[in-house]
């Protein structure tokens, strides 16, 4: 069973997923993250494939992208980090980036990949919802993998459903419009989004994304879907400590979380 669909089976609530940058703060971090995270007991982990223009992110999120970029991260990299703790890695790993590199290194390239790796789906922000259907979705079900889509509060309601249709695994529920970033906490118009989103009885389970970086802004997404995800408040530890197994366990101080969940 592709491991999202496990963890969602397993746990339907207070599903905690961290964003990270490859290859940030150093080239060889990689790995790093990703095992700390685990033993700290995130529940699931996005890995940010870095791009010279990360149209969707914040000044963090670029920065970090930027830096990666430098260091000499790309996805042939990436996939050999990945392999070399495939069998370590119990909980779903997504890789989030833009479609640009994608198609450069070959969708299908990308997907048989990321099944030898043990990667179990994607988010891709700039995919076309008609390109998906027509072509990549196909691609990626041969290689078991979900393509994650992402919604916001400008979404309508006939859209949002039709990727409810169309989707597997979870929606990606954005807390704005705006680009990523941390927030201290979420404003009456969009705690009512997460409500208006909340009665549609959705089949796919929602975590909710961008604005969250403390207890306060994980409890209401909590609240209001099956889990949260964090991405800049995260890389801001990472660059500020420069050291995974720190950061990780400060975050997760800090969130006050509870990894028995």
């Amino acid at each position: 069973m592709n491991k999202i669909s496990a963890l969602f089976q397993h746990k339907q609530k207070n599903i905690l997923s961290i964003y990270f940058t490859a290859g940030f703060p150093q080239l060889d971090d990689t790995v790093k993250v990703i095992q700390s995270l685990q033993e700290n007991g995130v529940d699931m982990i996005e890995v940010g494939i870095p791009f010279s223009d990360p149209m969707a992110d914040g000044p963090v999120i670029q920065e970090s992208s930027t830096i990666a970029l430098r260091n000499g991260m790309n996805l042939k990299l990436l996939f050999t980090q990945l392999a070399s703790i495939k069998n370590e890695v119990h909980i779903p790993l997504i890789l989030m980036g833009y479609l640009n590199p994608i198609m450069q290194y070959g969708f299908e390239n990308f997907c048989r990949d990321c099944q030898q790796t043990g990667i179990a789906g994607m988010i891709i922000p700039d995919l076309p919802f008609h390109d998906y259907l027509q072509t990549y979705k196909p691609i990626a079900d041969r290689y078991e993998l979900k393509i994650i889509m992402l919604i916001t509060p400008e979404t309508s309601e006939e859209r949002i459903r039709f990727i409810d249709e169309h989707t597997e695994g979870f929606i990606y529920m954005v807390s704005s419009a705006a680009t990523t970033g941390a927030q201290q906490s979420f404003a009456g118009q969009t705690q009512a989004y997460f409500r208006r989103i909340n009665s549609m009885g959705l089949r796919n389970p929602r975590l909710i994304g961008f604005g969250i970086s403390n207890k306060e802004t994980l409890s209401v997404a909590f609240e209001n879907a099956s889990g949260a995800i964090i991405g800049s408040k995260f890389v801001s530890l990472l660059a500020k400590e420069e050291n995974p197994e720190k950061a990780a366990k400060q975050l997760v101080d800090r969130l006050n979380y509870d990894i028995n969940g």
